[in-house]
């Protein structure tokens, strides 16, 4: 088990150069992992999970490694598409790598980890609960600092 949760963390664990920042966020969801994933997996609908995500489409593959999407986000946000590749799915581990390769944003050099662990079990009596990991790495735009990076971001 140790050895398996320090394989998924590995990948989050990117070295950032000095024009680079990313961040992490981490919330447990009420959830057996199995079923987490089931909907976290899907890179063909990220709207299942992402509140800001009103549409999307593949444009190459069917949701494989090196699939690329093209996600349309609601009204409010920085941006109004994203174009985003996948760079890897493993369901063994349950992690998911994601770069952003175009679109209206700002972002540049965007890539994306996210990675499940489970807490507790069916089998202990608390119904299984799921850590979703989720972290990027992004360049620092010329003249912008990593401040306003995480705001671009953030907005």
């Amino acid at each position: 088990m140790a050895d398996t949760v320090m394989k998924r963390t590995q990948y989050h664990t990117l070295g950032l150069s000095p024009n680079q920042c990313g961040s992490s966020l981490v919330q447990s969801i009420d959830a057996p992992l199995p079923l987490v994933w089931s909907i976290l997996r899907r890179f063909d609908n990220p709207q299942a999970y992402k509140q800001f995500v009103k549409s999307c489409t593949l444009s190459v593959g069917d949701g494989g490694i090196g699939s690329v999407r093209e996600v349309m986000v609601v009204s409010g946000m920085p941006a109004a598409t994203s174009m985003e590749r996948l760079d890897r799915l493993d369901d063994d581990l349950h992690v998911m790598m994601v770069s952003f390769i175009g679109g209206d944003h700002k972002l540049v050099n965007y890539r994306s980890t996210t990675s499940l662990h489970e807490i507790g079990s069916e089998e202990e009596g608390n119904g299984g609960r799921t850590v979703v990991v989720e972290s990027y790495v992004v360049d620092v735009p010329a003249g912008i600092s990593k401040e306003d990076t995480f705001r671009i971001k953030r907005d």
